[in-house]
C-alpha cells in the first residue's frame, strides 16, 4: 500500500512563510487603495465648486426623472452595436483574406482592400457617421434607405470593419509557413489551406484583441448621437437641455458602464488564459 506524503517541517515553514506574505501583500494594497480613494474623495468633496457639481450632475431626482428616456434610448445603442457586430467581422474577414491574396488575378481586389482600409482608418468615426447620416439621404436615391439611423450603422461597419479587418491580417501573417507548406504538401488548395489551416488558428490568437476593438464599438455607439438619432446620449442632451441639469448623462455613462465592463473583464480573463497557455508550450 502507498503511504501518503507528508510534508516535512521545513516545507511547512515555507508554506507559512509564502501564506503570510501574500496576507502582508493584501494588507498594505488594501490600505494604499483606501488611502487614495479616501485622499481623492476628500479632496473632491472638500472644494469650493463640489455643491454646485452635485447639483449639476448627481442629483437623485433628475436621475429618476430621466430614466426611462435613457433607458428606451439606449435601447438603440444595444440593437445597433448587436446588429453592427456580426457584419463588422464577416466583412472584416473578406477584406482580410482579399488583402492576404497572392494569385495575379486578384491584384485588383487586394488593391482595392488596402484603400478600404486605409481610408477608413484615417476619417474619425464621428465625422464618417455625420457625413453618411446627412449625406446619403440628402441624394434622395430611388431603393436606398433613407433612414439616419442606418446610415449612421454602415458608418460605424465601414469604419470599424477596417480596424478589424487588420486584426485578422496580422492573425493571418502570424501563421508560420511551416502550417501551409504542410497542408500543401496534403493536396491542399490555397482556399482549402485559409478555410481549414490558416483561419481557425489566426482567429483563435486574435481573439482578445477582436473583444477589444468591440468594447470600443459598443461605447462608440453613442457617436450616432451626433446624427440627431435618439439614442441614450441624445435623450440625455435632450432633458438637460429643458431642464439645465446634467445628472442624465451621468446616468449614460453608467448603462454604458454596466454593458461594458464584463467584457472587457472576459477579455482580461482571456488574455490570461492565452499567455497561460503559451507559457506551457500549447497551441
Amino acid at each position: 500500500m502507498t503511504q501518503a506524503w507528508i510534508p516535512s517541517e521545513r516545507e511547512l515553514d515555507r508554506r507559512d512563510v509564502r501564506r503570510r506574505q501574500r496576507l502582508f501583500s493584501v494588507l498594505v494594497a488594501t490600505v494604499t487603495t483606501l488611502t487614495v480613494f479616501g485622499l481623492v474623495g476628500a479632496v473632491v468633496l472638500s472644494s469650493p465648486g463640489w455643491p454646485t457639481v452635485q447639483k449639476t450632475f448627481f442629483d437623485w431626482h433628475h436621475a429618476k426623472e430621466s430614466f426611462p428616456s435613457v433607458r428606451d434610448g439606449f435601447w438603440i445603442n444595444v440593437k445597433l452595436f448587436l446588429i453592427c457586430e456580426p457584419i463588422i467581422l464577416v466583412l472584416a474577414l473578406a477584406v482580410a483574406l482579399a488583402r492576404s491574396a497572392r494569385s495575379a488575378w486578384l491584384v485588383p481586389v487586394r488593391l482595392v482592400a488596402a484603400f478600404y482600409t486605409d481610408v477608413f482608418r484615417g476619417i474619425p468615426t464621428i465625422l464618417l457617421v455625420v457625413l453618411l447620416a446627412f449625406g446619403m439621404p440628402a441624394l434622395g436615391l430611388q431603393g436606398v434607405p433613407n433612414s439616419a439611423l442606418f446610415w449612421a450603422g454602415v458608418a460605424l461597419v465601414l469604419s470599424y470593419g477596417a480596424y478589424v479587418a487588420e486584426v485578422f491580417r496580422s492573425g493571418i501573417d502570424s501563421i508560420h509557413p511551416s502550417q501551409v507548406a504542410s497542408a500543401e504538401a496534403l493536396a491542399l488548395s490555397r482556399s482549402q489551406t485559409l478555410r481549414f489551416v490558416v483561419v481557425p488558428q489566426a482567429v483563435r490568437r486574435v481573439l482578445p484583441p477582436l473583444l477589444n476593438d468591440f468594447v470600443s464599438l459598443q461605447k462608440d455607439t453613442a457617436l450616432v448621437a451626433a446624427a440627431g438619432i435618439f439614442d441614450a446620449v441624445f435623450a440625455a442632451r435632450d432633458y438637460g437641455n429643458y431642464n439645465f441639469n446634467y445628472t442624465p448623462l451621468v446616468v449614460v455613462a453608467c448603462f454604458f458602464i454596466v454593458m461594458t465592463v464584463p467584457l472587457a473583464r472576459f477579455t482580461d480573463w482571456l488574455q490570461r488564459r492565452y499567455a497561460e497557455r503559451e507559457r506551457a508550450g500549447a497551441r
